[in-house]
């Protein structure tokens, strides 16, 4: 019995080994009440964190229900009460009674009898032009017919026809009234004699007093609403509310069937001025954007306005056609030219490379804005690229001042500018290896180089300019119109207007009074209408201006 007692070193070892375990059993089970504590805590604020967001997205509901009835619901949110007058549909069975027939048939009868009337009111209501005013002052002007001037005791006046037209001068408006008398021979055949009654005549009504036929828009007034629009840049309406100022009333759609009315009148002389500028052998060729209204696609986009000048003579047109840039239509445009042409880089430009007749020149212009652009890139490449286009402009400016013939000018350039050119080539090409394809030094290296057979030829005569510049501040007066009156109704207003700035333009270059110009041509452009021996060129501002210095 006493070999089975245990020894109390062992016994008090397994006691210890037994309360260690306890300890750290202990130790555990706390810290999973401790881990359990957290995990209480992190679902307490994780269900905190989804009440919020439940509470925030009710009230974002709120909000977006508020809009919604903000734009699309009612307008009015006003609590109305039951009206006790308020008419209800009562059914007291199926049968009409005969008062409630007769009401019915009342009522039918009066809505038919406004129906009746309302389409009347409509079917009176035309456009019926307007007595001009009474206030404004009138100038008399008579006419005679020429039968009465050998033997005028032999006729009888009768009543006169009365033709009004308004006018405009600087300040203010006025009526022209032109009063055409009539007469009738005093000695009328009997009617037994069987002879034709006496015939009746008035005074015919020059085409000059009338350009627009059944208008009574006067030359001067056609020609003040034109060139407000198209070299002052005012819209039809802003005239229309100067006009009225001045106690002429104008109907906003009468004003723009003047304009169509003047653009068809005007655009014989428009053509003529075409084959004008394309018969020369040197020409500038740009183009640039007018907005215009696509039905269609129910928004505004840019279409494109040609500009063509001849630089000799300082004539040029605008050409539209339907906004299009594309290569098809220069090819239309320019089929019949022959001669020097100059462009920008526009690549549309590159097919007459190869046409046979026509040389093409650059525009050193192009080249330098680009360097100028990358100035920010490459300052160093950038300067001396812009350096030596600034020699070359230098050589021009030596010229001008010793106002120097053709020739002298090609002798001075070869002289010149010719060794410049070719340093200046052989540069872009050592150093457009150097330089990254895509940055804008590499882009005007690459520009330049492409066109440079282009660029160097003005240099082949001393007509030729060293730049587009001219061609491009022809387009000025277009860029300032379309910042005013915005955009043009549809493409046959976008030709309308071509033929208005082709036409001014043509003023501008020849140094010639607009409104005395368009006064002249509006009131004898009809005299060209059957005289086909007559040139319409007469008519265009450079003759005008040798014709009236």
């Amino acid at each position: 019995m006493q070999e089975n007692k245990e020894n109390p070193n062992e016994l008090l070892e397994l006691l210890l080994e037994k309360c260690d375990r306890l300890y750290q059993e202990n130790m555990l089970l706390k810290g999973k009440l401790e881990d359990r504590t957290d995990v209480d805590a992190l679902k307490s604020s994780y269900e905190k964190t989804l009440s919020e967001k439940d509470t925030r997205i009710v009230d974002l509901e709120k909000q977006v229900a508020y809009l919604r009835r903000r734009i699309w619901g009612k307008s009015s949110e006003r609590y109305i009460q039951a009206d006790p007058q308020q008419r209800r549909i009562d059914f007291d069975g199926l049968d009409l009674l005969p008062g409630e027939i007769e009401l019915a048939e009342a009522a039918r009868e009066e809505i038919e009898a406004f129906r009746e009337r309302r389409v009347k009111e409509r079917v009176k209501r035309k456009p019926v032009r307007k007595p001009l005013p009474e206030d404004l002052p009138r100038i008399e002007e008579h006419l005679y017919p020429a039968e009465i001037s050998d033997n005028k005791d032999a006729w009888t006046e009768l009543e006169p026809e009365i033709t009004e037209v308004l006018e405009y001068e600087p300040g203010k408006c006025y009526v022209r009234k032109i009063v055409r008398h009539k007469y009738v021979l005093k000695n009328k055949p009997s009617q037994e004699s069987g002879e034709e009654p006496s015939p009746i005549v008035t005074a015919s009504l020059p085409t000059r007093y009338r350009p627009i036929a059944r208008s009574y828009a006067g030359a001067s007034l056609l020609a003040e609403l034109m060139i407000n629009k198209y070299v002052n840049h005012l819209p039809f309406y802003r005239q229309i509310q100067m006009m009225k100022q001045m106690g002429a009333n104008l109907p906003p759609p009468t004003v723009n069937d003047w304009f169509k009315d003047t653009a068809d009148l005007l655009r014989p002389l428009y053509y003529r001025l075409k084959e004008l500028v394309l018969a020369t052998d040197y020409i500038q060729v740009d183009e640039t954007t007018v907005p215009v209204i696509n039905n269609e696609k129910h928004k505004t986009v840019n279409g494109y306005m040609w500009m063509v000048r001849s630089v000799m003579d300082s004539q040029l047109f605008f050409h539209y056609d339907h906004g299009s840039r594309a290569q098809n239509v220069a090819l239309s445009l320019l089929k019949d030219f022959s001669g020097a042409m100059q462009t920008d880089g526009y690549g549309v430009y590159k097919i007459y490379e190869q046409k046979q007749g026509v040389l093409p020149l650059g525009c050193w212009a192009h080249a330098r804005r680009k360097f100028e652009e990358s100035l920010k890139n490459d300052r160093s490449r950038a300067e001396y690229a812009l350096e030596q286009i600034g020699l070359l402009y230098e050589v021009e400016r030596e010229a001008d001042d010793k106002k120097l013939s053709c020739q002298e000018r090609a002798n001075l350039r070869e002289s010149h500018a010719y060794p410049i050119m070719v340093a200046f080539e052989k540069w872009l090409v050592r150093e457009y290896e150097k330089v990254l394809p895509k940055s804008p030094i590499g882009k005007a290296i690459k520009y330049t180089y492409d066109i440079y057979h282009r660029l160097t030829r003005y240099h082949l005569d001393g007509r030729y300019l060293i730049d587009n510049n001219l061609a491009e501040n022809s387009l000025r007066g277009l860029a300032l119109g379309r910042k005013n009156y915005l955009f043009c109704g549809n493409h046959d207003a976008a030709e309308d207007a071509a033929v208005m700035y082709s036409l001014l333009g043509c003023c501008k270059a020849a140094d010639v009074n607009f409104r005395d110009w368009m006064v002249y041509v509006l009131s004898r452009i009809h005299d060209y209408d059957e005289d086909y021996t007559r040139d319409l060129a007469e008519l265009l501002p450079g003759n005008y201006s040798r014709r009236n210095p």
